[in-house]
């Protein structure tokens, strides 16, 4: 029995990066040893077990056999005869087919060190055709290490589209893969990556028409721009130039979560009033208000602020959001006693607090413009 660190650790400690948890896998065991030493039986399709101790997981060694079309359809053989050269070549990438033994020794068959340190995705055999997610986790790898895909591979991936392969991603498959990529550092790269291997157009349609329209450049920027504002804003950022109902289609296809969902649906529909917020009146601004439920909920907002602001960027505009004019109007007609004001007018409340909300904004716009 010998157990290696294997896949993301291994690469990570070669890129110098932090290592935040270990996968291992035991090579000459069975089953019944792994229990006899203490381990805990977790994998249902295949055998994985617990640490008695530190609770990391550790595979047997296992090939894998295709037997229908998507990434469901395998059948895994794990027995101790099966080699550790044989556990890695299952796996999609070279630079995540390496090990460490327990001595320290670097078990490296197919040249994953070499492609670290060329910057090249590349896949490890051709079973790398057999499993479609992967060309969403090269896509995804492609956004965090901004390495380029190695050419041969690139063209396994337009075949495996063109073989119907990306037809079988299931919609949680291929959000989680988006998510994640999009949080990247260059989450443009996922996108280029997608769209260059045709399996844009299979798993966004919609964003890849966006890209056609408005060029891969300005789609790109956005992104760029959106240093570090989170899931929800990056989503938003994707899908700028949709109408609502393309929003919604999407976010119900790819069931996004409800943060994500709502904040571009929000950008779909007040992109344009925010953008342009500071030529609008008291009564437009307070629409807006209104609208996006500032009042409740101010942090929704300022989740779309970040999300026009970030789009004027990459289109080259050098004005932003008026953050100040909108916080100062959300300011104004909180001061608003609707209480009072409901007292007052108990046959037309809701005209009520709007009017007098209206008026403390006007009221609160003409100081700011007093004061310079």
């Amino acid at each position: 029995m010998k157990v290696y660190a294997v896949g993301g650790s291994v690469r990570d400690e070669l890129l110098g990066r932090p290592v935040t948890d270990r996968d291992w896998v035991v090579v000459g065991a069975t089953p019944e040893e792994m229990a006899s030493r203490g381990f805990r039986a977790v994998g249902a399709d295949f055998p994985v077990f617990l640490h008695p101790e530190t609770h990391e997981e550790y595979a047997l060694a296992r090939t894998e056999r295709k037997t229908a079309p998507g990434h469901r359809g395998f059948v895994v053989h794990a027995e101790p005869s099966v080699t550790l050269e044989e556990d890695l070549r299952r796996r999609d990438l070279t630079i995540n087919a390496m090990a460490r033994a327990e001595d320290g020794t670097l078990v490296d068959p197919y040249g994953g060190a070499s492609d670290l340190r060329r910057g090249i995705l590349r896949h490890v055999s051709e079973a790398f055709a057999e499993d479609p997610v992967r060309i969403l986790r090269v896509a995804r790898f492609a956004a965090r290490l901004d390495f380029a895909v190695a050419p041969e591979t690139l063209q396994l991936m337009r075949g495996m589209v063109k073989a119907g392969e990306a037809d079988h991603l299931v919609p949680e498959r291929v959000w989680q893969e988006i998510a994640r990529g999009l949080q990247e550092p260059h989450p443009a790269r996922m996108l280029a990556v997608l769209r260059d291997c045709g399996a844009l157009e299979r798993v966004l349609p919609e964003i890849d028409a966006t890209v056609s329209a408005q060029g891969q450049g300005l789609v790109a920027a956005r992104l760029r721009a959106a240093a570090a504002p989170g899931l929800a804003v990056r989503f938003a950022l994707l899908t700028v130039g949709l109408e609502v109902p393309a929003v919604t289609a999407l976010c119900e296809r790819l069931n996004a979560p409800g943060e994500c969902r709502d904040l571009a649906t929000l950008a779909a529909r007040e992109r344009a009033a925010v953008e342009g917020a500071g030529i609008l009146g008291p009564d437009a601004l307070l629409g807006l208000l209104e609208r996006t439920d500032a009042f409740r909920r101010p942090e929704r907002l300022w989740r779309l602020m970040d999300v026009c602001d970030c789009d004027l960027a990459a289109r080259g505009l050098s004005r932003r959001v008026p953050r100040e004019t909108i916080e100062a109007a959300r300011k104004a007609a909180l001061a608003v006693d609707a209480a009072a004001v409901a007292r007052e007018s108990p046959r037309s409340v809701a005209a009520a607090i709007h009017a007098a909300r209206a008026a403390r904004i006007q009221s609160a716009l003409a100081a700011r413009a007093a004061s310079g």
